[in-house]
């Protein structure tokens, strides 16, 4: 498998992750020390979150997205690979929002995983 192709993959499992609310996905597509940070859409506020409390948000949305039949929105805009790192660029339907995230990427050992995401919410999903 090509870096892009593992890259892309690991992509697919993080949108998983949300859309089945299976925190044990987000644990397996980020790094340890992965920050997910980005404004709320309700509150304008900064959220900052750690891997494990990004896990336990996605683990709270009960009923998951996909039980709910939620469609799926999942758009990989951009995939630039520098050596080691990659950046990502994703547009996914989340909790009936339009985000657009921007995934950093690092290459440890044979295995690619996120370790920053920066997210956008254009608004809600029509």
């Amino acid at each position: 498998m090509s870096d892009r192709e593992a890259i892309e993959a690991v992509v697919r499992t993080y949108f998983e992750s949300m859309h089945e609310s299976d925190p044990g996905k987000v644990y397996a597509t980020f790094h340890p020390n992965a920050r997910i940070t980005g404004y709320s859409f309700a509150s304008g506020a900064l959220a900052e979150m750690t891997r494990g409390e990004f896990a336990d948000m996605v683990h709270g949305i009960q009923p998951s997205p996909k039980a709910k039949g939620d469609a799926v929105l999942l758009e990989i805009l951009s995939l630039d690979i520098a050596g080691d790192t990659a950046t990502v660029r994703v547009r996914d339907g989340y909790i009936g929002l339009d985000f657009i995230d921007s995934l950093n990427f690092l290459k440890v050992g044979d295995e690619w995983l996120i370790y920053n995401k920066l997210f956008h919410a254009q608004g809600k999903l029509s």
